[in-house]
């Protein structure tokens, strides 16, 4: 545990010198102006009207990009100059490297969705909605989000490790992320695509009747952590048998 603390504190260090947080504002503010654009219903149906929109660009695109971003950054210190023998030298373990890699990066995904929740509420003050704030429906949306981002982050994670290029995860992930828009169409398929799942999580019950947007989000977090689990393993067998 001392391990991960220690790993986790140098991690946050090199965070700290970055400039990371211009792009955890990026995708709350696009998301905000999509939000000030929308026409609402009135009454209590217009909260789930302003989530749903405002999630749909973020969910869809922005994480899933993010989640590849961060994790192909927080690798990059240590493909250069022969980082990871400087590290690996030293009495960590590598299973405490790569949780506090993961930590990081979902943190960072935690602090988008925070920001999320500050621009939504702006928002809906700018637009006039009626109270109450329906915060369980909100907390819903944001956390299940911020879970199905998991496998996506385990699988990025794992590639970023594998590949000393950081561009090159990147423009996979984005490769990826792109078909999302047709294939969350798919109620067969969108469920068990990594790429897909965040928006899945975050759009209001009701709020789109197409594809896989009616599963139940117990089903859909079933499946999530079940591929989450099976990413996060392999990655970590990879990363405790990489040759540095």
């Amino acid at each position: 545990m001392k391990t991960f603390l220690n790993v986790l504190a140098a991690e946050r260090l090199k965070m700290s010198r970055s400039r990371l947080w211009l792009v955890l504002l990026a995708s709350p503010v696009l998301s905000a102006l999509i939000g000030l654009l929308m026409n609402l219903p009135d009454g209590a149906e217009a909260w789930p009207a302003l989530l749903g929109g405002m999630s749909m660009l973020h969910g869809l695109l922005f994480l899933p990009i993010m989640a590849g971003l961060f994790a192909s950054f927080i690798c990059r210190y240590e493909h250069t100059g022969g980082g990871w023998k400087q590290l690996l030298v030293l009495p960590v373990s590598r299973p405490a490297v790569y949780m506090a890699k993961f930590t990081v990066v979902i943190s960072l995904l935690a602090a988008t969705q925070l920001l999320f929740l500050v621009m939504l509420l702006i928002v809906s003050q700018v637009q006039g909605l009626v109270w109450p704030i329906p915060w369980s429906m909100i907390a819903v949306s944001l956390i299940g989000g911020l879970v199905a981002c998991l496998p996506l982050v385990a699988l990025q994670l794992g590639v970023s490790l594998a590949w000393s290029s950081f561009a090159a995860p990147l423009a996979v992930n984005v490769s990826l992320t792109i078909p999302s828009l047709l294939i969350v169409n798919s109620d067969k398929i969108a469920p068990f695509y990594p790429w897909t799942q965040p928006v899945l999580a975050m759009m209001p019950k009701g709020e789109a009747d197409y594809g896989a947007f009616n599963l139940p989000i117990e089903n859909l977090l079933i499946t999530v952590l079940g591929s989450f689990l099976v990413f996060l393993a392999a990655g970590m067998l990879y990363f405790r048998r990489k040759a540095v």
